[in-house]
């Protein structure tokens, strides 16, 4: 069983005598008025300084606090000098960088590699706050601002980045980010028990190069530890070619086998494969992936490194990493132990004050606007969905806070938070309904190397009791004070049917109008690439959904969303997924393409067409993958088959397809023949507001028929991702 030292269970740094600060300070101004005249630990972050619990830093911040270190906060620096970097002075133990809740790449940048204008974690959203690929940039400064500091990077950006990764922006191969922010130590996942670890170390005055056992970091070794069995997984295996047949017949004498003394095998390295580690040894037991210098050059191989990486995620059975980059070893650690009930109430828990810094006035920050009523119940998720890295980073293991720990905590917002209004936006996490769901075993779970628990479908050691959930829900509504209690978070709908309890709570209370779910894809190539149900699960769900909201008389409607561009899919299927949405009624605003995250499985397909959720050979299975601009517009066009500008590029396909007879008039076919004047010329992409006219409500996706949401009830904008 997973074991692992109490997240607060240090004796505390002496600075604890302080207490706690209103505000993690920005300045010296407010370290003076706190009477410090240093930081132990300085965080700088490529977001805002919000101090709510959704926020990364605001959570490493009050955890070291509550260690006893002194905490300051450098938001969004100027990274053209050093300048920022040095307003609070050095700090006594290290700089923690991170380019904030998103990668600074997907932060900046969209799927088809436009710059956006806006950035949701900046006062007043605006855009260019910080640079491209921050970790790198900010603990560069931070270096050069202190060059004897120590550089701890982390976040999500540094977490997915932490091997030889396909970079999509610059569509080639980069290495670890360790090497490249030339940081001592990267902690990656959910990494409080790493970071606590590392400050109270430091303290102790421990170098920080002496600081390899713990897991969840990754770092620079020039060469395996002595005693460590090493696994070498290099190459992909391939049987060698078989000896012709022996004929019975044949005149010639037997050949004679080489001596073992003959001078043609001077040049041969024999190599010991270690296949079988006994259990015993898994913990010195090292697995050598290919170099990055390989998986640079060899798509096939960067592939098999990426179905590496993922089968060494379980942190009950994962083993160390270690991938070759030029003269150095980036070793990575198995993943960190997920933290306990008891611990994640404490964390979630700590003098959060839930508002942004003030030096920010009354500018809005538009990711605090939208979560600053809401409640996060939940980490990790096990779907294992291969176009996102919520599994890389947070893992497939549940992390449930206490039922009474999240009724304080709605407490608090309700008695605390500016503008509470009665109504809490959500209750969840990475998901909305795996609160409390795990394996029936512990031994299973521990032993375990699926990549998902509910693909292609829902293991039977897998519990889907939604009854915690249920009743978290219900004592959540009856709170004086509390008038409706929403669930945004994403509704793992093959899990939800699994329990019709669950469905008639959620839908009957907890549901603003409209409801979005994710199918992603109706064919089964994508889905099979995806690793997402059939549609029949949706159908389903759709089933009880519609059953439920008329039984209490409620207009609802469920709204679902699509991915175009994944791996996988063809024209053809993506024909289908347009058809289905005109026979169904929903015409789709916001539509998103494929976009190749680091270190996801759907990446490693991209980038070198193979499949990583089977053993990758060089003759193995081959995907389609719909690369380059112009057919992502078009697999976009198919899911706006109702916007005319996309009607030109979609008459096109259907000829080339054989699909002509759905041109013309009449709801059975997908396009008309004719086009409006002052139409076709504005791309799949180019959907912003003309200068100088203002949007005034999201891209959303629509069903034919509904009301405008906007003359809806004020609830009705809401609804699950």
């Amino acid at each position: 069983m997973m074991t692992a030292p109490g997240l607060f269970s240090h004796r505390k740094f002496w600075a604890a005598r302080l207490g706690p600060a209103p505000l993690l300070p920005m300045s010296r101004a407010e370290m003076d008025a706190l009477g410090w005249d240093s930081c132990d630990v300085i965080l700088v972050t490529g977001d805002a300084y919000v101090d709510h619990p959704s926020f990364g830093m605001a959570i490493v911040g009050r955890l070291l606090e509550a260690q006893g270190f002194r905490v300051g906060i450098v938001a969004q620096p100027d990274w053209n000098s050093t300048e920022d970097f040095e307003k609070l002075g050095a700090p006594n133990l290290f700089f923690g960088i991170t380019a904030g809740n998103m990668d600074s790449m997907v932060n900046r940048y969209t799927a088809d590699r436009r710059m956006r204008s806006d950035d949701a974690y900046t006062p007043g959203g605006e855009g260019g706050r910080r640079p491209d690929r921050s970790v790198i940039v900010y603990a560069q400064r931070a270096r050069e601002a202190f060059p004897e500091a120590t550089v701890v990077i982390g976040g999500i950006e540094a977490s997915l980045r932490r091997i030889a990764h396909f970079d999509y922006w610059s569509e080639k191969v980069r290495r670890s980010v360790l090497l490249d922010a030339r940081a001592d130590i990267l902690v990656y996942g959910n990494a409080e028990r790493a970071i606590v670890e590392i400050a109270h170390r430091l303290a102790k005055r421990e170098p920080i190069e002496s600081i390899t056992d713990l897991r969840g970091t990754a770092f620079v070794r020039q060469q395996p530890p002595e005693g460590w069995i090493e696994i070498d997984s290099t190459t992909i295996d391939e049987p060698g070619p078989l000896a012709p047949p022996v004929d019975p017949y044949a005149m010639e004498p037997a050949r004679t086998p080489p001596s073992v003394t003959s001078t043609t095998t001077t040049n041969v390295r024999v190599v010991r494969f270690e296949r079988q580690v006994p259990n015993a040894m898994r913990g010195k037991s090292v697995v050598r992936m290919p170099a990055y210098e390989d998986v640079r050059d060899d798509p096939v191989l960067y592939a098999h490194a990426s179905r590496i990486l993922h089968v060494e995620s379980n942190p009950g059975n994962a083993r160390a990493l270690v991938q070759r980059h030029g003269d150095a070893e980036v070793w990575l650690n198995p993943p960190p132990v997920p933290l306990a009930t008891k611990e994640m109430d404490a964390l979630y828990e700590l003098p959060y004050r839930r508002v942004p810094h003030p030096s920010y006035g009354k500018a809005k920050i538009p990711a605090y606007e939208m979560i600053r009523f809401s409640i996060a119940i939940q980490r990790g998720c096990f779907g294992g969905c291969t176009f996102c890295s919520i599994t890389e980073h947070e893992g497939r293991i549940i992390q449930s806070r206490s039922e009474d720990s999240v009724i304080r905590e709605i407490e608090t917002v309700r008695d605390t938070v500016p503008g509470f209004t009665g109504v809490i936006s959500d209750l969840g996490g990475p998901t909305a309904n795996m609160y409390r769901l795990a394996c029936k075993s512990r031994e299973i779970e521990s032993a375990c190397r699926r990549p998902s628990c509910v693909y292609p479908g829902i293991c039977p050691n897998l519990d889907t009791d939604h009854a915690p959930l249920v009743k978290l829900y219900r004592r959540a509504r009856e709170l004086p004070g509390v008038k409706k209690v929403l669930i945004a978070s994403g509704v793992r709908y093959d899990l939800a049917v699994k329990s019709p309890e669950y469905v008639k709570e959620l839908v009957q209370h907890h549901v603003g109008g409209y409801l979005k779910i994710a199918p992603e894809a109706i064919a089964e190539g994508p889905l099979s690439m995806m690793m997402k149900p059939g549609v029949g699960a949706y159908d389903k769900f759709k089933a009880l959904f519609d059953k439920f909201s008329k039984e209490a008389g409620k207009e609802q409607y469920l709204i679902p969303y699509f991915i175009a561009a994944h791996p996988g899919t063809t024209d053809a299927d993506m024909l289908e997924l347009a058809l289905w949405l005109k026979k169904n009624g929903f015409r789709a605003d916001q539509v998103q393409a494929f976009l190749p995250g680091p270190m996801a499985t759907a990446t490693a397909m991209y980038h070198s067409e193979r499949n990583p959720l089977r053993k990758i050979t060089r003759d193995g299975e081959r995907v389609k993958v719909p690369k380059g601009l112009r057919v992502r517009r078009l697999h976009k066009a198919f899911l706006r088959y109702h916007d005319a500008n996309n009607w030109p590029v979609l008459r096109e396909a259907l000829k080339r397809m054989g699909r002509a007879d759905l041109i013309g008039p009449g709801k059975h076919r997908l396009v008309p023949a004719w086009q409006p004047a002052g139409t076709g010329e504005q791309h799949e992409g180019r959907r912003r507001p003309a200068s100088g006219e203002k949007r005034t409500t999201p891209f959303r996706t629509q069903h034919t028929g509904l009301p405008d949401r906007a003359k809806g009830r004020a609830g009705s904008k809401r609804g699950a991702r």
